[in-house]
Formats: C-alpha cells, sequence, structure tokens
C-alpha cells in the first residue's frame, strides 16, 4: 500500500488546480470564483505541486 496516499493526494490536486485555473480563467461561470485572477494564479501551483507528489508517490511504488 505504499505510495498510494500521494498518488490520491496528488491527482486530488492536480484535479482541483485544473478546475481553479479554468474557473479563474472564465471558462465556467456560475461561481464566485469565476474571473478571479487570484484563482487562475493559485490554480497551477496547486496542480504543479499535486504533480511533484505524484511523481514522490510513483517513486515509492517503484522501490
Amino acid at each position: 500500500m505504499r505510495g498510494w496516499l500521494a498518488l490520491t493526494l496528488g491527482l486530488l490536486a492536480v484535479v482541483i488546480g485544473a478546475v481553479w485555473t479554468v474557473q479563474g480563467l472564465g471558462y465556467v461561470s456560475g461561481s464566485v470564483m469565476t474571473d478571479q485572477k487570484i484563482w487562475a494564479v493559485l490554480g497551477p501551483v496547486v496542480a504543479l505541486a499535486g504533480l511533484v507528489v505524484l511523481w514522490f508517490g510513483l517513486r515509492s511504488r517503484r522501490r
């Protein structure tokens, strides 16, 4: 079960970061976050952090 938590959290962070990015850029409407620049900046940061966590999770599973 090594690495499953990191893989799950990393994937979740990537998805959330992508959603925040498209909401911040105004492609998804109907939210308080729509067209807010802060979400267009925080989204890619969260997605990048998720990719790093995914990478560490994959490395720990290979050992």
